[in-house]
């Protein structure tokens, strides 16, 4: 004969234990709406709660509110060490407002893409935050023109007005070279992202500009593009500009992966950085300081900006007739070894 389970506490079995609602238990135990009740009743409430073993049951609030207090966090490329601050960044701000995240890795595979975002939707989360990798992006406008709140990350799409949160990839590009022409350089190459992506596109045009600024060599054969954000991308596109015998003495990287694979060919040449060649990153990724040499790099507030995501996601499902905003981030120089006068 089995034995009876004991019965999950209840809202109601706190109010018992309290004495109070069940109203007042929900709105206590709720960070949106702890404000409605005193500091003294939350406290108690919660203090039940802890000693009742109670649990909150999303299924039975989502069925109860249509609302199941969840969105889906879609990354290209969770190995991608930028990703993992902006993530926390989001977790931090939707934990503060009784949201949880799913996550979903898409490979940057649209296919892949598209099956997983049905899958959170099917999951009823009430909005995604999308780091997309590629510039034209038409699951992205279907789901806009359905009605599904959505905020970008660190990258924007064409044709759609999105809200999106991204750095500021132009003073960050610009402070590179003009620190590199501070040191003497006058032969400053680009190794550019994927021109298939907004970020890509932005520091490319971002790098032309601050070359002409300063008076220096705007020659196309200064910029190789990337086939992806990666070190062995950026160690392909490194081989072709040295090979190209362009006289280059400084370069500045597309994001930091890109600039791990100059350090491969340089070992690979017997090249010294910096006094051969300087090297600028984009993104300031854990451990570049224990690098050799340390890496010169333009830093960004990945959690400050999966927050202010989190934060604008937020705001567009309680808000959702309100019209789409982007933030810009401001962007550091962060000055290493890897960088030297000429």
């Amino acid at each position: 004969m089995k034995a009876n389970r004991p019965s999950a506490p209840t809202l109601r079995d706190i109010a018992q234990a309290v004495g109070v609602h069940t109203t007042t238990v929900s709105r206590a135990l709720n960070p949106r709406t702890q404000g409605q009740v005193g500091a003294e009743t939350v406290r108690r409430v919660q203090k039940a709660a802890k000693e009742l073993g109670y649990q909150p049951n999303p299924i039975a609030l989502s069925l109860r509110t249509s609302r199941s207090r969840t969105v889906g966090l879609v990354i290209p490329d969770i190995t991608n060490p930028l990703f993992p601050p902006i993530v926390r960044g989001i977790e931090s701000a939707l934990e503060a407002e009784g949201y949880s995240g799913w996550i979903v890795n898409t490979d940057n595979d649209p296919q892949r893409e598209r099956k997983l975002i049905d899958s959170l939707r099917s999951r009823q989360v009430e909005g995604l935050i999308v780091a997309t990798a590629r510039m034209d992006h038409p699951l992205l406008a279907e789901l806009h023109a359905s009605g599904v709140q959505l905020v970008l990350i660190n990258r924007r799409v064409e044709g759609v007005d999105l809200p999106c949160v991204t750095a500021d990839d132009s003073s960050g590009v610009s402070a590179a070279v003009a620190h590199l022409a501070g040191l003497g350089h006058t032969r400053i190459a680009h190794l550019a992202g994927p021109q298939g992506t907004s970020t890509g596109v932005a520091r490319a045009r971002a790098f032309r500009h601050a070359v002409r600024d300063r008076g220096l060599p705007d020659d196309p054969g200064l910029v190789v593009e990337c086939a992806r954000w990666s070190e062995e991308a950026g160690a392909r596109a490194t081989r072709t500009l040295l090979g190209a015998q362009s006289g280059v003495t400084a370069i500045v990287a597309g994001n930091d992966l890109i600039a791990l694979g100059c350090y491969d060919v340089f070992g690979e040449r017997g090249l010294s950085c910096p006094e051969d060649v300087s090297v600028v990153g984009f993104n300031d990724m854990p451990f570049l300081d224990k690098l050799r040499p340390p890496l010169t790099t333009v830093r960004v507030p990945h959690h400050d900006i999966g927050v202010e995501a989190a934060r604008m996601l937020l705001d567009g499902i309680e808000n959702p007739g309100r019209p789409a905003r982007s933030l810009l981030m401001p962007v550091s120089l962060v000055v290493r070894g890897s960088t030297a006068r000429r």
